[in-house]
């Protein structure tokens, strides 16, 4: 198989990578035909012998119909977006016509049931597989299987494609207490900040959206409730940056870094700079989008062999 059909983004289907075999539908249909052939012998009955010929020249004319519906269609992998663990990961498959038509071309991972797609001539149909992200680090799903059984049901032609997908899953955000670095006490925290007007750290209420507010900030519960569009209010600290430290708590590994995952949003939220401290790696004071996504890309991969990788992709 891995010589068949080797890890592409995009792949063709050609008679190299399609199997057929009869379904059950099938083998119970050559089973009637088997029994209606023997009964033809036993009676010399010249009908039951048309009839039967008839039937079989139909399977044969099936396989070729089953294998063509297959045949030409074109597979291509897109980029899957992060999810945390307990979400459910969602990768983005497109399927092309080069000619003909494809009718009820099934997608998926058995034994879940495969998604159903129509592929018209000429154009192309976007799939959205799905499957639960169970662990942090790089989900890769493994190849996928694409069959037809159209038109009459009773032949399966399939292939395993191996559309190179993955994604990466970052831990379950867990709320907990600030892990602040040991270079930052407490009473260094209170007295070295102040509030300081519109900004990040200290909830102080809701005001107006503006377009210049971030789309995280916004308050969906008033919204709902028909008070229009709210967003939440926080003052600055000013003083020592904050620190994350996964020293600093006394949990599992697989707790310690979703404590450090639920402040990493938190703090991308507020728009406060931050650094965090993970064994062997220090990520250094800033804030923004990118920002949130390094630290949350560090700690999916953190422990795992597919830390060398991402970090070469990088």
């Amino acid at each position: 198989m891995s010589r068949r059909i080797p890890p592409v983004k995009t792949l063709r289907l050609t008679q190299r990578q399609i199997f057929i075999i009869p379904s059950r539908v099938g083998a119970m249909f050559l089973l009637a035909l088997t029994l209606m052939l023997l009964a033809a012998i036993n009676y010399q009955n010249s009908l039951a012998y048309g009839l039967t010929f008839l039937l079989g020249s139909v399977f044969i004319v099936a396989i070729l119909h089953t294998y063509l519906n297959l045949s030409g269609l074109i597979l291509k992998s897109a980029s899957a977006e992060p999810v945390f663990v307990g979400e459910h990961a969602r990768f983005s498959v497109r399927l092309e016509s080069e000619r003909r038509a494809h009718e009820a071309i099934a997608l998926g991972w058995p034994p879940d049931e495969l998604l159903q797609f129509d592929v018209a001539p000429l154009s192309g149909s976007d799939a959205e597989l799905a499957m639960p992200a169970t662990k942090r680090g790089w989900l890769r799903p493994g190849r996928v299987r694409v069959e037809s059984r159209f038109p009459l049901g009773i032949l399966v032609a399939w292939s395993w494609v191996d559309l190179d997908l993955e994604l990466l899953v970052y831990p379950r955000p867990i709320e907990g207490d600030l892990p602040l670095s040991s270079g930052l006490s407490d009473d260094a925290t209170d007295l070295g900040m102040r509030a300081q007007g519109s900004g990040a750290d200290d909830f102080q209420g809701l005001r107006a959206y503006q377009p210049s507010d971030s789309k995280r900030r916004l308050h969906w519960k008033a919204y709902s409730r028909g008070q229009g569009l709210l967003v939440k209010d926080f003052s600055e600290l000013s003083g020592r940056d904050v620190c994350l430290d996964f020293n600093r708590l006394a949990s599992d590994t697989e707790t310690r870094l979703s404590l450090l995952c639920y402040w990493v949003l938190q703090l991308t939220e507020r728009q406060q700079p931050f650094s965090m401290d993970l064994p062997g790696s220090h990520i250094a004071v800033n804030s923004g989008e990118q920002h949130c996504q390094q630290c949350l890309r560090a700690l999916a991969l953190y422990g795992l062999a597919g830390s060398a990788r991402s970090a070469s992709d990088e």
